[in-house]
């Protein structure tokens, strides 16, 4: 990390987070390993110290192993510890049922088993999460309410920095994940009002798992009961009809319990599901 970068706009947003975090000794980051979270601990690390700040990553079925690994390799970039923080929302029924508040009772639950078990324990004087200015605007984020009621820290989108002055930011510091596409939870995969549960969450993983072997530079595997639908960037949709590549797909599609694999020509969506939930809304 290399703070010394920080320059111009950056460095004054850098300064504007820090005085957000003024009397805090002690700081928690619920981290994921993204820009977002990854850019705040960042900053609190240059605010407070790497001694006086903790990243705090949620662990469950619904975490990537690919992404729990490259959390705790970023994490370690920055030089802040990590503690794991393993949460089960996926024995709440409201979680399962998986309508447009599932992303609220698993935020509740980490922010939840957070002030349980780890405030005291580290010895925190507050939380912190990586909201941006634009997550801020959405209204397909509920998880804010759960940082709402848990009186959770948004720094980055209190001072107004915006997703494109958080790269920005994480490229100043040569964060190696500045220009790392998004990467929602498993979870985001099953469509809407059908259950989450830990095979399914399992079977999207090692299917991901998969399609990062073949060399893709990113994917979403959506689960569609026997079908596994896999999202590609639209630029590298071509590669999957490679010979080699697609049996290798469709190989491993079978082996995790999926009758059929298919490509998706639309590419890579993110936030599909969720869209479709607000676009139902919105018509009704």
């Amino acid at each position: 990390m290399t703070v010394a970068a920080l320059g111009g706009e950056e460095l004054a947003l850098a300064d504007e987070v820090s005085a957000q975090l003024e009397g805090v000794q002690r700081l928690g980051v619920a981290y994921s390993g993204g820009v977002d979270s990854a850019t705040l601990l960042a900053l609190a690390v240059r605010a407070l110290g790497a001694e006086n700040v903790v990243a705090l990553l949620g662990v469950s079925p619904s975490l990537a192993r690919r992404e729990r690994r490259l959390a705790h390799e970023v994490a370690a970039v920055i030089g802040a510890d990590v503690v794991e923080v393993h949460t089960h929302e996926g024995e709440n029924p409201d979680y399962q049922k998986n309508d447009g508040t599932r992303c609220f009772h698993c935020k509740n639950e980490l922010f939840t088993r957070i002030g349980d078990d780890i405030v005291g324990a580290h010895q925190l004087d507050a939380v912190a999460y990586g909201e941006n200015a634009d997550d801020a605007t959405r209204h397909d984020r509920p998880g804010a309410g759960a940082a709402t009621r848990h009186q959770v820290l948004r720094p980055l989108s209190t001072v107004g920095v915006t997703k494109q002055q958080v790269r920005s930011i994480a490229r100043a510091l040569s964060l190696p994940v500045a220009d790392k596409p998004a990467a929602p939870c498993l979870a985001s995969r099953v469509p809407f009002g059908q259950s989450v549960t830990p095979e399914k969450l399992r079977q999207i993983d090692d299917l991901e798992d998969a399609v990062y072997e073949q060399g893709f530079s990113d994917c979403r595997v959506r689960h569609h009961g026997e079908v596994g639908r896999i999202e590609l960037p639209t630029d590298e949709l071509a590669r999957a009809m490679e010979p080699q590549i697609r049996a290798a797909l469709v190989a491993a599609g079978k082996e995790t319990g999926f009758s059929h694999v298919t490509i998706d020509l639309d590419g890579i969506r993110s936030g599909l599901f969720s869209l479709q939930i607000l676009n139902s809304s919105s018509r009704g």
